[in-house]
Order: C-alpha cells, then sequence, then structure tokens
C-alpha cells in the first residue's frame, strides 16, 4: 500500500488484508509527523506556518499531505483563515490517547 493513500476501515492498509478498523487506524496513526501533529491541534485551532514553527525537521509538503490525510481520515478539518482543528472524531482520539501519555510521563520518570 503506497503512502499516498489515506487508510480507512474497511479497506486494506499496511500489513493488514483484513480492513479491520483498528488496522487502519495504526497504519495512519503510524505515519511519520501525524501523531505530532494531532498533538499540536489538541488545543485548539492552528495554521500551518505555527506547526512548521514548532514541528523542526517537518517539510511542508509532508505537513499538508499529513493534514489532508487527516481530513479524509474525518479527524481534522480546515477553519475559515486557513487553520486546522480536530473534528469531534479527532478530539474523541485525542481524549484516547491521553492514557499513552499519562502512561509515557510515568516512564520517563523512572
Amino acid at each position: 500500500m503506497s503512502d499516498a493513500t489515506t487508510p480507512r476501515p474497511g479497506e486494506p492498509v499496511r500489513g493488514s488484508t483484513t480492513g479491520r478498523p483498528l488496522m487502519a487506524a495504526l497504519d495512519l496513526l503510524g505515519r511519520r509527523w501525524t501523531l505530532r501533529l494531532l498533538w499540536e491541534l489538541r488545543d485548539g485551532p492552528i495554521g500551518p506556518r505555527a506547526v512548521l514553527g514548532r514541528c523542526v525537521g517537518l517539510s511542508s509538503s509532508v505537513l499538508y499531505r499529513r493534514l489532508r490525510e487527516l481530513e479524509e481520515a474525518g479527524l481534522a478539518a480546515r477553519e475559515g483563515e486557513g487553520s486546522y482543528a480536530l473534528t469531534g472524531l479527532g478530539r474523541e482520539l485525542s481524549e484516547a490517547i491521553a492514557p499513552l501519555n499519562q502512561w509515557s510521563q510515568k516512564w520517563a520518570r523512572r
């Protein structure tokens, strides 16, 4: 499966031909910079330039590819002034991965 295709539940994804929703989610979230973009969007709308300023090493082409994938997946939406924000589904995902952030904080203190 090429990186150009946004993973979708019910369709084959990298590493799985079953179409299981979890496998599609893991494919999407495992793409370089995707989790970081979700992290940057968690507190509200943000413009692409601000994201690039916060994410050293992220190219604009990859940024826009990932934002497009997040839009196609229904997790982010473009707002009026060109900024991006999480959708309701994206906010639910952010809440779902919050325990992983809490675990990582414990791990860091170890």
